[in-house]
């Protein structure tokens, strides 16, 4: 038997061992290779025999997957010449054949020669051959000669040689295929890859991202080619953030201490100053207690801190303006965005009680974002005590949960002439004289004393004017020329001297005196007609629009009827009333009539943050011809709407189009002409009022909350006033500036009443969309909504505002929070509520409306305890042991607590885990010692939050007093 070699290396793999089946002219015999070694060959030397056909047939050769295989002879081949009396038939060459099968089919017994349908390799040459003497001197010449073949599909293969006429021996036949081994590339680790059918053939591999790293370019490949090597390197993995690259293919995380905040080849870096990372793979270093980084900070520039107070105030006071100036603050936080900002406010003399300033107070430059340490204002109130406060901010002033730091002035203006007369009024008017009328300025700054006036002929030079005196706001000109008109001016004198000049009127005096009599009686009799004929007009307009089911007012703005213009039967006279736009026979009507449009070029969209229920909310910008730039919020409706969805996406714009008031979210415009559809409002930055008090939770002052309240309640009183009932007033649909300011939103859900939700927020036992938890038992029950339900509503909102954005009733079930209510239980007061805000919840919690108070009460109380703050003293008591278990859970159990992290999360303060347990305080035992010095100790700072410990703390122990076994 002959053995053929196995030869492994870099890229190639032997794939069999086998045996050869001879034809009877083949012999096994021992020779010798060229190094003198004993081998076994195959040879066969038949050259004086015409017509050779001698097989030499191997075993069944397994593929293994390869789709060609490489074959290596070794052979010898005695030059034909060399013997003696050989016969033209002598050859010097033989053929190289392959058969591929699925199964072995040829035996020792049943090996097949001719039959089998063999493929051809090729012709094998003998590049040297040998001659009898290099035979008997043992220099026998081999030749090496490599084949391939493919591509092959089926289970193996058969080789055959065939001689037909030479003199040779087979020495060695290695069988082998080529593959490119697994390498790691570029970051990414890549299997080893069979070559492909052809010499030619690249075979994609797809490569997989070593641990710790991310993809950057897709798909990652390299192709396998006919040689078993790698090429065309395409696509790549970084190391991810947090972690680097250590020379070669491995992803290293950054130890403690450093950090890498982005994907790529980059290495870990320090942290930079007041920073730290105490884990591994950090990508942004956390800042120390105190320090903090700005919005547009990267996370390798140090944590900084906010400024010092400004210093060195001064002020120059000059009549009704002043000057500010001051020194920059002593720090600035390691920052260099020092801006500064101005609050005014206006006080009474005695300082108890101060307010900001009016809007027509005038800064220059600016008053919010001084670069200066500068400003001048004016525009103020003569003799008037005002409280200026500069505040040094810089652009980590809003993460720092402390006021900005600020330095106060107080300055009093000194006495100042009044301004303009606004305009002047022809009270009548006769041959020889007329009588005029003018409101009093806007700003007297101070007792009027007297008025003058200046006329002149209009054809005549204004030096030829006459000045008249008059001790009231009307006067009457005589001595004048009969139809002439004349040129009119008069300006308001007090103690500081005369103010400017109004603007200047022209009045004409009459042609004949009786005629004159006529017209100084006319506008009695005038006014007397307009009064009845509007009145008359008036009862036939109401008693048409009532016949028609519903109030529509025509547009009366010009009406000029001394009984006034009214537009509203319930309110106040002036006051408009809101139309419903569903009233309309043509909704789009209502929008073309109470939304402007937009020009969609003026709009920029810039991200969502938010989905609404037609469509995507961003923020973007506005910029109207003529007026300044601003950030809005944009709702849009989304594509493949149907004309209903249309028409109830912008009825929301049909009704804030209504509505004009500082705490009414404000309608800037829609774009219906183009797509998307867009309802265009002013941008609240500190979104929605129940998830912003859950972030600052315990962060504001009382206050504070009740100044939220009061502009929620204004608000409410607008809108109650305009005969809008809003139905859905609940602290997620309270928006909330920059300023804190709030404003009422969401006008949406009147058009839903009737349509069914699967909604838990919305849904009762009983059907219908309805905000069960904020919504009063009337209107639940019989679907009866007014300014009484809303006003039930502002009683749950206040509990909202008060408990920090607790969720009303907590985890109980809508039917639950039902029953409750109609068996008188009301919602406890939050923790440190004072008495006096409980009360009048438990006022909006009547459950006889008509007794409820109206949100012109609620804002008049709440204006009486801005003024007086004492009365928010006093803390509502909330029982130790709850006479209502079902509702009172301010205060939790801690009977029921296992450990002192499930205590933090009841109490929603466990952001503070890490600092009770790494101090030492692991056990609920040690927690009701602690005092406020332990937690200032540990870390919690913020008064608000160390207020609500330590009540939870006091709690605790009052529990386990009675119970001192419980907790043991």
């Amino acid at each position: 038997m002959f053995d053929f070699l196995m030869v492994t290396n870099q890229q190639c793999v032997c794939v069999c061992v086998f045996s050869g089946f001879l034809h009877p002219q083949w012999e096994e015999v021992s020779s010798y290779d060229e190094n003198l070694n004993t081998i076994r060959t195959y040879q066969v030397c038949n050259v004086f025999e015409p017509s050779q056909n001698n097989w030499l047939l191997t075993t069944f050769v397994d593929r293994r997957g390869a789709q060609r295989i490489y074959v290596e002879i070794r052979f010898t081949v005695r030059d034909c010449s060399s013997i003696p009396n050989v016969p033209g038939s002598c050859k010097e060459t033989f053929n190289f054949y392959y058969y591929e099968t699925d199964a072995v089919i040829a035996t020792k017994s049943t090996a097949f020669w001719m039959e089998a349908p063999y493929l051809k390799v090729d012709t094998i040459a003998a590049d040297e051959s040998f001659s009898q003497v290099d035979f008997d001197g043992r220099l026998m010449k081999v030749n090496t000669e490599v084949r391939s073949f493919g591509p092959l599909s089926k289970n193996g293969f058969y080789l055959a040689f065939q001689d037909y006429g030479a003199c040779m021996s087979l020495l060695s036949v290695r069988v082998f295929y080529k593959k490119c081994p697994s390498v790691v590339q570029n970051f990414a680790i890549f299997p080893e890859t069979m070559t492909g059918a052809e010499s030619t053939s690249l075979v994609i591999a797809r490569g997989i991202c070593i641990p710790n790293s991310e993809e950057v370019d897709v798909p990652i490949k390299l192709y396998c080619n006919g040689d078993g090597e790698w090429m065309v390197p395409i696509g790549s993995c970084t190391c991810k953030a947090g972690f680097e690259h250590d020379n070669g293919n491995v992803c290293r995380a950054c130890p403690p201490g450093t950090f890498k905040s982005t994907q790529g080849p980059g290495l870990c870096l320090q942290c930079p100053p007041n920073s730290r990372s105490t884990a591994e793979a950090a990508t942004v270093c956390v800042c120390r207690n105190g320090y903090y980084r700005g919005d547009a900070d990267q996370p390798d520039e140090p944590c900084t801190s906010v400024p010092s107070s400004p210093r060195n105030v001064i002020s120059i006071v000059n009549e009704t303006s002043v000057i500010l100036e001051w020194h920059p603050p002593r720090e600035t936080g390691g920052r260099g965005d020092v801006v500064y900002n101005i609050v005014c406010k206006k006080c009474r003399a005695d300082r108890r009680a101060c307010s900001h300033c009016d809007d027509n107070v005038d800064f220059v430059p600016r008053q919010l974002g001084l670069t200066e340490t500068r400003v001048f204002i004016s525009n103020l109130l003569a003799h008037t005590l005002y409280s200026f406060e500069i505040q040094a901010v810089n652009g980590v002033s809003n993460k720092s949960p402390y006021p900005a730091q600020h330095v106060s002035i107080d300055i009093t203006t000194n006495q100042a002439a009044p301004s303009i007369v606004p305009i002047m009024h022809q009270i009548s008017s006769t041959m020889n004289s007329f009588t005029l009328s003018w409101p009093q300025p806007e700003q007297p700054n101070g007792i009027i004393l007297d008025y003058e006036l200046r006329y002149y002929e209009k054809d005549h030079e204004e030096i030829n004017s006459t000045v008249l005196r008059s001790q009231t706001n009307t006067a009457r000109v005589e001595g004048l020329r009969p139809g002439t008109v004349y040129v009119v001016q008069v300006r308001a004198r007090t103690v500081a001297g005369f103010g400017k000049y109004s603007s200047k009127m022209c009045f004409q005096t009459l042609t004949d005196g009786k005629d004159g009599r006529l017209r100084e009686q006319l506008p009695l009799i005038a006014g007397s007609a307009a009064a009845g004929v509007v009145f008359i007009v008036s009862l036939v307009a109401i008693s048409i629009i009532c016949s028609r089911g519903f109030l529509r007012l025509a547009d009366m703005s010009n009406c000029s009827s001394p009984l006034g213009c009214p537009t509203h039967f319930s309110g106040s006279p002036g006051m408009k009333i809101y139309i419903d736009p569903f009233t309309y026979e043509d909704p789009n009507e209502a929008v073309r009539e109470f939304a402007k449009e937009i020009d969609v070029s003026t709009v920029k969209i810039e991200e969502v943050i938010g989905a609404g229920e037609f469509g995507e909310v961003y923020k973007g910008r506005l910029k109207l011809p003529g007026k300044r730039e601003l950030y809005v919020a944009i709702k849009t409706l989304k594509s493949g709407y149907v004309e209903k969805q249309r028409r109830d996406f912008l009825s929301e714009a049909s009704i804030m189009g209504q509505f004009d008031h500082p705490n009414i979210i404000r309608l800037e415009g829609v774009v219906t002409k183009s797509r998307p559809v867009m309802i265009v409002t002013e941008f609240m930055e500190n979104g929605a009022l129940d998830s912003f008090l859950r972030q600052n939770d315990g962060q504001f002052t009382v206050i504070q909350l009740v100044g939220m309240m009061r502009g929620i309640s204004a608000g409410m009183k607008y809108l109650s006033e305009m005969n809008y009932v809003h139905r859905d007033l609940a602290a997620r649909n309270i928006l909330v500036n920059s300023n804190l300011v709030c404003k009422v939103s969401d006008f949406g859900l009147s058009r839903y009443l009737q349509e069914d939700t699967s909604d838990p927020s919305y849904t009762s036992s009983l059907g219908g969309k309805i905000p069960v938890r904020w919504t009063a038992p009337e209107a639940i029950a019989y679907r009866k909504f007014t300014s009484a339900s809303d006003v039930w509503s502002y009683g749950i909102v206040m509990w909202e505002v008060m408990s920090f954005g607790e969720r009303p009733y907590w985890d109980m079930s809508n039917q639950d929070v039902i029953n409750a209510i109609e068996q008188d239980y009301r919602l406890p007061p939050p923790m440190d509520c004072p008495s006096t805000l409980h009360q009048l919840m438990l006022d909006c919690w009547q459950k006889d409306r008509n007794v409820r108070p109206r949100f012109a009460d609620i804002v008049s109380t709440l204006d009486k305890m801005i003024r007086n703050p004492t009365s928010l003293k006093a803390v509502a008591n909330i029982p130790s042991v709850p006479s209502q278990p079902l509702l009172d859970r301010s205060i939790p159990d801690f009977n029921t607590f296992s450990s002192v992290e499930d205590w933090l999360g009841a109490i929603k303060m466990s952001q503070y885990r890490d600092n009770f347990l790494n101090s030492g305080f692991t056990s609920l035992q040690l927690v009701a010692q602690m005092t406020s010095e332990d937690l200032l100790r540990i870390g919690v700072t913020l008064a608000g939050h160390q207020k609500k410990i330590l009540s939870n703390i006091q709690s605790m122990r009052v529990q386990m007093s009675q119970s001192p076994t419980t907790m043991a």
